[in-house]
Parts: C-alpha cells; structure tokens; sequence
C-alpha cells in the first residue's frame, strides 16, 4: 500500500464506496491546524491586553467601594462613646507613639532602600563612605540599634516567646487529658448508696435554683457544684459567633471537663449550674467584691474542700452576643475581674488548708498561666514585639514562632468543634486581634483602675426565650384589638385605641456604627511593619503582619458580628 494513500474499510459495505485520497488532498482534513496568520495574531494579543486592562478598572471600582463604605462608617461611628476614653489610656498613647516612630522609620528606610543601602547589618562603618547627612543619620541609626535596642528587644521577645511555649504545653496536656478521658469513657456516676427515697421530699439535699437575669434565649456529699455544658442555639448566626464557638466549645470540652476529672476544681460559668445551698454558706455567699462573683464564690468553695463536678454530656441553651460591642465588653469583665480576683484571693490560697498541688495549681494555672500570661505575650509578642523586629532586623523571630506554634496550637483549639475547621485562620487571626483588650483588661484588674469596677451585662438578642413570646403574643392580642376597634369605628372605640397606642413601648432609636482607635491604631502599625518587612523579602513575616493588620481594621471599622445601620 503507498504510504500517501488512506483506505477506509466498513464492514457492512452497503451503499458504501472506498475512498482513496492521495497525500496532496489531505490538507482538506488539517486545515484547521495551520498557524495563525499574523492578523490573526494580532487580535488575539489585543484581546488579551483588553482582557487585562479591563481588570484594573473594575478593581479601582471594587477599592472605591470599599473606601466609600469605610468613610461612610467612620462618618456615622459614635464616637461619643468611644473606648478611649477609659481612664486607662497609657496603652493607646503608647500605641500611637510606636505608630509615629514607626511611619517615620520607614520613611527613612524607603530612601535607604531607593539608594541601595544595607537594610538590615552594617558590620563595619567607614566614615569615608558616607554621602551625606541623612546617610549619616541612617548609619548611626544602624549601629545603634544593633548595639543597644536589639539585644534589648531579643532579650523582650525570648521571655515571651518562653511564656508562649509554658502556655502552649499547657494546652497540648489538657488535649491530651481530654482525648484521655474519651478514650476510657469517663463519666460522673451517681452515687446510690445512701438510698433516697423518691416519696419523701425531706430526703433530698437543698439546692440553689437561680434564675438567669439577662435575656438569654431558653449529688455525692463532698460535691459543691454540679456544672452542664452550655451549648449556643446562634454559633452560626455570623462570623463573630463562629468565632466564639470554637473558643467556648474548648473551654467546656477540654479546659472544664480536664479540670473537674483531674482536679475536681474548675471556675464556675455562672450559669447552666447546681449549687449546694451548704457550700455556699460555708463560703460566705454571694459577694460583690469583683466583676466575677461566679469565680469568686467558686474559688472560696474550692478553698473550703467542696468538690465540683461537670457534665458535659448535659447541653444548656445559651446564647452569644452577635455584636462586636457587646462581645468586647464581655471580654473586659472576664479578663479584669480575674486580675481583680486573684489580688484578694492571693492570701486566703497561702493560708487555706488545701494540699500544695491545690495551691500551686490555683496561683500559676488557674490564675497566673491562664488569665495573666496568655493576654500578656498575645499582644506584647505578635502586636509589640514582631512589627517592631521588622525595624530592627537582628532581633528578628524565627518563622516557627509566628507560623508554626500558633498553626498547630489553633489546630488543638479548634478540634471539639470539627465543623469549624474551615474558619482556622480567621480564628487564628482574631484571637491576636482580641488580645489588645484582653491586655487592657487584665491591666486594669490588675492595678484596679477605673473600667475594672464596670460591669455591664452582655447584650443579647433573646429571639425565642419565654419572656419575648410572650411579648409577641400581647403585640399580637393588642394589633387583633386595634383592628377590632377600627371596624367599629365608634367613639369609645376611638378613645381605647388612643389609650393602646399610648401603652405601646417607644421604638429605640438605631444603634450607631463605632470605631474602635486602639484597634485602627494597631491595624496601621501592622500594616506600616508589614510594608518593612516587604523591602527586606521577610516572606512569611510579611503576610502574617499583612493579614494580622487587615483583622485588626475590619474589627476597628466594626465590620464584624452584627452589622447596624
């Protein structure tokens, strides 16, 4: 057969010739296939260069947007009742210092980096080499930071970094501790010994039933406090609260039910629990001597022998505050009054008669490692210390501490609430942002300035609880009555209406946005490091410190949680 023939063979030859082409025909089946012509080529690139600069306009569209979004929320923010003005405003002031040394060092490196000078070490200075006064200024700037402010920084970052790595092992032995007591399957057993007879009433202990006070949505002998598990009905209301979740659900899941199996200590949540009316005689009652009396009473009970229990396989109804506001004023009360506690309790814990373990357990964990220490290298580590090693090269901190650590330390976090594995890194991301409050609180409970002492009740939004049913139910009775009576149209009816409209409850004005300075401040610092560390090519370094600052001005903006009008 030649080889420039093509034979087509059927079996079924009905109606079917053979078709024979010679090679010089073939090109009736590749002509598709023949290179484009230069016209051709030359539209295809402009398509191409429209497609690309087409992009450019709709991203100028997408930025002005969001500019004009932002202008509109810090134009209606309240700022009349701005944070800053707490009588504790050294951190904000110290902030905006670090953030106008911090403009200005750039400034100054953004010459050095345009005229090719060293950013990072100058090992020897020749004075022969120096153009000009601002060179001058730079290279003594340099030798000055690398003899005296990095080994002070390094020294800073090293005690911190020491802290971090204590309170990271902390939390891995609690996961331990908790995948401990799911692999044996330990539960509380209820002790029948003694034989309660079920007729008689007189037989039972007496217990303390109280009441929730703010508009939520729905023994043994030696057991002071029996304590469930509080489960949220609006964990995937927004982003805010799915935040909140997976913080919640480790404190109940791991740091509680640890605590109670191994301890038989943990602090009260103040709800969702049973007390025994005996222990809390026996530990002087309710006091209002801090912003957390739940702890408080807890603390004393403990002191005093009492044992405490929790079931976790006991869920109560609880509900998250879906707002920024409300979330931030809760976090104020639960890292200042700790502080606060821990000043009155610290001698009453020397003197009790508990076992040393007890003891130590209550001052370096319970207290010091869990309430003090976490705030404290949270933002003076990964808010102070890294946006600050961008500007002083020689201190600066390994990958594995901003990267690594905090990756796998979200990860054990984040494992009692396996859906929300999806939200990781904005967890990550918003726990170093809530660290600056966290911070001011514990500062202020601490050394008992004036924000420790308030105590605001957290606002929620109580959709289904009882008390707003039946509240709809009236609304709903009263509109019937309206109804009834504007049919009627007569003149009595006229004067009941009147006198149901004066009853109805006056609708509250609108919340106003608010902006958050302590945060935007921060957002501008990070950003300004961020923008260091991209001259340098810090790499990782440079896209922590971008998205770190980034969290930190939605949550400024308050472009988190519940949007308001």
């Amino acid at each position: 057969m030649a080889p420039s023939s093509v034979v087509v063979t059927i079996d079924k030859s009905t109606n079917i010739s053979l078709l024979q082409l010679n090679q010089s025909d073939t090109s009736i089946f590749f002509e598709k296939q023949k290179p484009p012509t230069t016209k051709q080529f030359s539209w295809t690139l402009l398509l191409k260069a429209h497609r690309i600069l087409s992009f450019f306009p709709r991203l100028a569209t997408r930025v002005s947007q969001t500019l004009i979004s932002v202008n509109k929320r810090i134009a209606i923010a309240d700022n009349e009742r701005d944070e800053v003005r707490y009588k504790e405003r050294l951190i904000y002031k110290f902030i905006k210092l670090f953030l106008a040394v911090s403009v200005l060092s750039l400034f100054i490196e953004f010459v050095a980096y345009f005229q090719q000078w060293d950013l990072d070490f100058i090992h020897e200075i020749n004075t022969a080499n120096v153009m000009g006064l601002l060179h001058w200024l730079y290279v003594g700037w340099v030798s000055i930071r690398g003899e005296y402010v990095a080994p002070f920084v390094m020294m800073l970052s090293r005690f911190c970094v020491v802290l971090f790595m204590i309170q990271s092992v902390d939390r891995f032995v609690l996961g331990i501790g908790c995948f401990w007591i799911k692999l044996k399957n330990i539960k509380p057993r209820v002790d029948d010994s003694e034989g309660y007879d079920v007729e008689d009433g007189g037989s039972f202990p007496m217990v303390l039933v109280q009441i929730p006070m703010c508009d939520e949505r729905e023994g043994k002998p030696d057991v002071g406090l029996v304590q469930a598990r509080w489960s949220f009905v609006n964990k995937d209301e927004n982003l805010l609260t799915r935040l909140q979740n997976i913080n919640l659900c480790f404190h109940f899941e791991v740091e509680q039910q640890v605590n109670s199996h191994f301890l038989s200590f943990f602090g009260f949540n103040g709800t969702a629990g049973v007390w025994r009316i005996k222990a809390l005689e026996e530990s002087g009652g309710w006091l209002e001597r801090t912003t957390v009396e739940d702890m408080d009473i807890a603390v004393r009970a403990h002191l005093n022998g009492w044992k405490f229990v929790y079931l976790n396989d006991v869920k109560v109804l609880c509900e998250l505050p879906e707002s920024y506001e409300a979330y931030k004023k809760q976090q104020h009360r639960w890292h200042s009054g700790p502080m606060q506690l821990f000043r009155l309790c610290l001698p009453a814990i020397l003197k009790s008669k508990i076992s040393k373990w007890k003891k130590a357990n209550l001052i370096f964990l319970f207290f010091l490692l869990r309430k003090l220490i976490l705030p404290f290298y949270s933002f003076t580590l990964f808010c102070v210390i890294l946006p600050l090693t961008m500007f002083i090269p020689e201190a600066e901190l390994p990958i594995w501490v901003i990267c690594y650590v905090p990756i796998t330390m979200s990860i054990l976090n984040i494992l009692p609430a396996p859906k929300s594995f999806p939200f990781l890194m904005p967890y990550l991301l918003f726990e170093n942002t809530m660290s600056v409050t966290k911070f001011n609180a514990m500062v202020s409970g601490l050394f008992q300035l004036g924000s420790a002492y308030e105590w605001v009740v957290t606002k929620k939004t109580g959709r289904s609880s009882e008390s707003n049913l039946l509240a709809f139910a009236e609304r709903e009775s009263k509109s019937f009555n309206e109804d009834k009576i504007q049919r009627r149209l007569s003149e009595s009816g006229l004067e009941e209406l009147g006198k149901l409209k004066e009853q109805e409850t006056p609708v509250e004005p609108k919340k106003k946005n608010r902006i958050y300075r302590k945060e935007l401040a921060l957002a501008c610092l990070l950003l300004t490091a961020a923008t260091r560390s991209l001259l340098s090519a810090h790499g990782i370094h440079f896209y922590f410190l971008m998205f770190q600052g980034l969290s930190f001005l939605v949550v400024g903006l308050d472009l988190i949680g519940e949007q308001v009008a």
